[in-house]
């Protein structure tokens, strides 16, 4: 069994534990979930932003604890202070040590664009996360059938959030629907968790028209930001790079400037 499966199989007794203690029609009841919510992609548009959606996450499968001191609504705030285009907040509690209430404390306040990044697999999570302030939903093409991310992308923007795809292979931009907004290239392999950012070479070309292009993980320095620009990339999702520092923020802006 891989780490996805794993994950998997641990995020359905999850949802079905969730869905049996807090209803569809509570989380309806949301002050969040009437909100308008902010385009991930106007931001990541925006030639006068940097591209990059940063990323929170106090854990992960492959690298254990990675911070566990910052606080998330500072850290957040921080980096769009900085110049960050979007937010990225880990939801899952078992394997990366968040929680959908790190979602709602950044919600509360801020005014930037939050993508909730967690193994989306029902409905239940997409009303879940609309009631809890996000913007965009990320669906793993690796995790998902092509149906599920039909009906889950569809059900997303209904409910006014975007939905960014994420791939680790060509084969699987067979999945994209037009309900997706941004496709993201994992350079990160679910199955084993090694990274290569070559990943992102090789697929950029193949993406079809019409979607926004981001490169997640591995990237570790402001030449191989400038290198994907060049190959078409939009957009840049970068967490450990900042977070795994003692001051998150400062990594952040010290990567920024060397971007110019």
């Amino acid at each position: 069994m891989t780490i996805l499966d794993k994950i998997i199989a641990n995020k359905q007794k999850e949802v079905t534990f969730l869905a049996g203690v807090t209803a569809v029609r509570d989380l309806e009841r949301s002050s969040f979930f009437k909100r308008d919510t902010i385009s991930l992609s106007g931001f990541l548009s925006d030639s006068n932003k940097t591209g990059i959606i940063a990323e929170f996450k106090r854990k992960s499968p492959s690298k254990g604890i990675i911070n566990s001191s910052s606080s998330v609504d500072e850290v957040t705030s921080g980096y769009f202070r900085e110049g960050a285009s979007g937010i990225s907040v880990l939801t899952d509690t078992q394997f990366f040590g968040g929680s959908i209430t790190d979602l709602m404390l950044i919600r509360e306040k801020s005014i930037f664009p939050i993508l909730r990044k967690d193994f989306i697999i029902s409905e239940y999570q997409v009303i879940e996360s609309k009631s809890a302030g996000a913007d965009a939903i990320l669906l793993i093409a690796a995790a998902l059938g092509t149906l599920q991310i039909e009906n889950l992308s569809k059900l997303s923007r209904s409910l006014g959030m975007e939905v960014l795809l994420e791939i680790h292979e060509p084969e699987e931009l067979e999945k994209v629907n037009r309900h997706i907004n941004i496709i993201g290239v994992n350079n990160r392999n679910l199955k084993t968790f090694e990274v290569n950012t070559d990943i992102s070479e090789n697929i950029v070309q193949k993406i079809p028209d019409g979607f926004l292009k981001i490169s997640e993980s591995g990237i570790n320095s402001s030449q191989v930001v400038k290198k994907l620009r060049v190959l078409g990339y939009d957009g840049f999702l970068i967490g450990e790079k900042f977070i795994s520092t003692p001051d998150p923020v400062k990594a952040f802006s010290e990567f920024v400037k060397d971007l110019i």
